[in-house]
């Protein structure tokens, strides 16, 4: 069920601290954390504590925590005295979503290229 931790979820697993991660930024409502496969300097995930399969989904059925994981993502960037980043929601496997847990990527410190390919 939407909002409902997930059993399989990792993010879930993450969010609950059963999982270890390297934790940046912590609210009531959003955990964020450095990728382990960083595309740059800055790489952080921001997602819910809550369980949506996806940003489309988060931002139908949550948008007040929709606007927290965004809220968050300019606290990172202000962390890590980003001038410029990207914000990037990967919806659907089509688009590389490998993980189906709602969830903003903060990646800054070089240079990007458009179109992100």
């Amino acid at each position: 069920m939407a909002g409902e931790p997930q059993d399989d979820c990792l993010f879930c697993k993450i969010a609950a601290g059963h999982v270890p991660a390297t934790i940046v930024r912590e609210t009531q409502t959003t955990v964020a954390f450095r990728d382990i496969n960083p595309q740059a300097p800055t790489h952080v995930l921001i997602i819910p504590k809550a369980h949506y399969a996806d940003a489309a989904t988060l931002a139908a059925a949550a948008p007040e925590l929709a606007a927290d994981v965004l809220r968050e993502t300019q606290a990172v960037a202000d962390e890590d005295k980003l001038e410029s980043y990207r914000i990037v929601f990967n919806t659907g496997t089509g688009a590389g979503q490998t993980v189906f847990h709602a969830h903003a990527h903060v990646v800054g410190g070089r240079g990007m290229q458009w179109p992100p390919g």
